[in-house]
């Protein structure tokens, strides 16, 4: 698999170029040794509730979910938090850390002329501040939300939504995902799909849908760009 010039790459952003877990150590001053299960809850029920809400046509700002999901993860550690704590980690959650290797992917693909863009389920102004504030916004084409489909991927809708909104087909748009529900959701809407998969131990979903491409880092993603 190789990227040609008319390749349109959509970069997934929470779990692929920003870490949804990069707040460990700010909850660990709340909730003690319980940080990393908290995180973990967090966010698993932030794409379950995503998930739950796309079903029901029960549509809500990506910062809506998040926050939720926070509650619902506090409340099974039994971590009683005053509303400035709150706040305050749903503010530092707009400005979360990004991989390591995300900056130089992104400048590398944009020296060689390849579009690019963030395609995230996240708020358009909480994608940007994300992305501005690691110093990654100036690499890319721009970015995409779901919020004007009125849904939360992998529902069809939203990838459609991605190509009216850049100008492209489904055919020449590449997903890069570390989230398997997101690379087969692109899949089943004629896309091609590069699975990042962060952990060498992650096992991809069984449903006979394999990823275009594996890679173990965004580190190896334009070294796949055919000039």
């Amino acid at each position: 698999m190789k990227f040609e010039k008319e390749t349109v790459l959509a970069f997934d952003v929470y779990g692929t170029l920003i870490d949804p877990h990069a707040l460990i150590p700010v909850l660990a001053g709340i909730v003690g040794d319980k940080a990393a299960h908290v995180s973990d809850q967090w966010r698993q029920k932030q794409l379950e509730y995503s998930f739950r809400r796309g079903l029901m046509g029960d549509f809500v700002p990506f910062s809506v979910v998040t926050g939720q999901a926070l509650d619902y993860a506090l409340a099974v550690a039994g971590a009683d938090i005053t509303e400035a704590e709150r706040a305050s980690l749903l503010t530092k959650y707009r400005t979360l850390e990004a991989f390591s290797d995300a900056k130089d992917c992104l400048s590398a693909i944009k020296a060689v002329g390849v579009s690019s863009y963030a395609f995230s389920n996240g708020d358009p102004d909480d994608i940007q501040s994300l992305l501005e504030a690691q110093d990654l916004w100036q690499s890319l084409d721009g970015a995409v939300s779901v919020l004007p489909a009125q849904s939360f991927k992998p529902d069809p809708a939203t990838y459609s939504h991605f190509c009216r909104s850049t100008g492209s087909e489904a055919k020449n748009c590449c997903l890069v995902s570390s989230n398997p529900f997101d690379v087969i959701g692109a899949i089943n809407a004629g896309w091609q799909a590069v699975w990042i998969q962060r952990n060498p131990a992650a096992v991809f979903d069984t449903w006979g849908t394999a990823p275009t491409r594996t890679l173990a880092s965004l580190s190896e993603l334009p070294g796949l760009i055919q000039l």
